[in-house]
């Protein structure tokens, strides 16, 4: 009789990976918080101001914690101030100029990726270098120039001003993000018997919401809480935007440290909007927009 010697193969357990928290991820949990906590300190001196009078903002400061919530800034900036002119102005500069501004990028996105020409990456890169320059070295022409068309202390400035630098931005990220659609996709469209009108609005547009919807919040943020053009090219109160008027309110012989926190607040909440109602798309359309092209 035979014996039979059976050899068992025993098997290879991979090594356990070892449980805990990397160093790493230990460090980013700690950086994180920090870094937040930096960012918010300042609006929270805010709010807790804009609910202090102004005796008890003299006597204990701006960053104690208010002892009764007072609402006499939010009434004093609704009805004496000139804030609803203020907000309606930034409205009338910041809506326009977002849309226009947007537009114009899909139109030149969709150009420079899926219709290129001879000189097309030459235009391109002339379109982009407007964003290497700083608005400063152009506030004189553009002052003269509008002065010269009657344009001056009107919202037109600002809204021509915020189109024509808001451009570069918006061709790039529709550039980069119409580049990382399949050419397949549009070639098939036009076999199809679409025109590009139609491959761009049925077809481009509805994947392209993340990348609109980062460049509606960045825009509407950026023109939103700007500064430097309305107090050049306005004079007259009734054409100022809220970011004029929170910087220039002001008590007959004060500070006035309760209304401004108050304007703060009411000014912020647009562009806090914005932002809730994009925020599904906007990390998804950054990421998708910095991938390809």
């Amino acid at each position: 009789m035979t014996e039979h010697t059976e050899h068992q193969v025993q098997p290879v357990n991979p090594p356990k990976k070892r449980k805990g928290i990397s160093a790493r991820r230990i460090f980013l949990y700690l950086i994180i918080p920090l870094v937040a906590f930096v960012y918010i300190v300042p609006a929270i001196g805010v709010i807790l101001t804009s609910f202090k009078l102004d005796a008890e903002i003299a006597e204990s400061g701006l960053w104690s914690i208010p002892r009764i919530i007072h609402f006499d800034n939010y009434e004093e900036i609704w009805v004496d101030a000139n804030v609803r002119t203020y907000m309606k102005n930034s409205a009338l500069v910041t809506i326009p100029a977002t849309a226009i501004s947007i537009m114009l990028g899909v139109l030149m996105g969709y150009v420079f990726s899926k219709l290129p020409f001879k000189g097309s990456e030459l235009l391109f890169i002339f379109v982009l270098a407007g964003m290497f320059f700083p608005p400063q070295i152009v506030l004189v022409p553009l002052f003269k120039f509008y002065n010269t068309v009657n344009l001056y202390d009107t919202l037109w400035p600002m809204i021509i001003t915020h189109c024509g630098f808001g451009l570069p931005i918006c061709t790039l990220i529709m550039r980069n993000f119409f580049s990382s659609v399949p050419m397949a996709i549009r070639e098939a469209a036009i076999i199809d018997g679409a025109s590009e009108f139609d491959v761009l609005t049925r077809i481009m547009l509805p994947v392209s919401l993340p990348a609109l919807a980062v460049l509606a919040t960045l825009q509407f943020t950026w023109i939103w809480n700007d500064f430097l053009y309305p107090i050049i090219f306005t004079q007259s109160d009734e054409m100022r935007t809220i970011m004029v008027g929170l910087i220039t309110m002001k008590g007959q012989y004060r500070v006035a440290y309760g209304a401004q926190g108050a304007m703060a607040v009411v000014a912020s909440i647009p562009t806090l909007l914005i932002f809730i109602f994009f925020q599904r798309y906007f990390i998804k359309g950054m990421t998708m927009g910095a991938v390809k092209g």
